[in-house]
This record gives structure tokens, sequence and C-alpha cells, in this order.
């Protein structure tokens, strides 16, 4: 469900890794960052940190789109002029205004980070 992690991507790595997956057929975790959140080499060191910390806590998938959401929206309302943006949907990539109107919304609806803390 959309908006449930409102206390940060630590959080939600850590609430996700306690997750027992083998009561899934298949789970995947999608975030969405804005660009401003990794946008120097220390951040991203932070983000990869992150993401080992949660593989060796019992994650296993995540993906991430790092966009903002005033880009999406604005595909939406002008798709010819993003026709190559591409994003992750569940356990695939697609372009974005190739896809319906309720997936868009979807991908919009996820909780956007600004920042790796």
């Amino acid at each position: 469900h959309q908006g449930r992690n409102v206390t940060g991507p630590v959080a939600t790595f850590k609430s996700v890794s306690k997750l027992d997956l083998t009561k899934l057929r298949g789970a995947v975790l999608n975030m969405k960052f804005n660009p401003e959140a990794l946008k120097d080499e220390s951040k991203i060191k932070k983000l990869c940190s992150m993401i080992r910390t949660y593989c060796e806590s019992g994650g296993h998938h995540v993906q991430f789109n790092i966009i903002s959401t005033d880009i999406l929206r604005d595909a939406q309302r002008h798709p010819e002029k993003y026709r190559d943006l591409l994003v992750r949907v569940a356990t695939y990539s697609a372009y974005f205004v190739e896809l319906g109107r309720d997936i868009q919304d979807d991908i919009i609806a996820r909780t956007e980070f600004g920042d790796i803390v």
C-alpha cells in the first residue's frame, strides 16, 4: 500500500526486512527518491550502505525510481516531451507514457523520499 512509509527510507528498509518472505509467492520493494536526495557522492554511499544492510538483514528485492513526482505529473500532461522516460513498475521497466493511467498514478503515489536519512 502506498504512503505507509512516512518515517524515511531507513525505517522502510527495517520494516520490510522483517517480513517472512517465505510466505509470499513474490514481493518487491519499490522506492522513489527525488534526484536531489542523491546529488552528491556521500548520499550515494549512504544509500549503498542502506541497501547492503537491508540485504544482510534478510531483505531481498528492492528497485528504485530516481525521479521527482513533479516530472511524472508533467509527463502525464505532456507525454510527447517524455517518450524516453523509463520507470520501474513492479519487476520490470517500462516507458512511463506507454503505461495506463492507473499504473502511472500508482507510481506517482509512491512515497518520494527527499533525503537519505
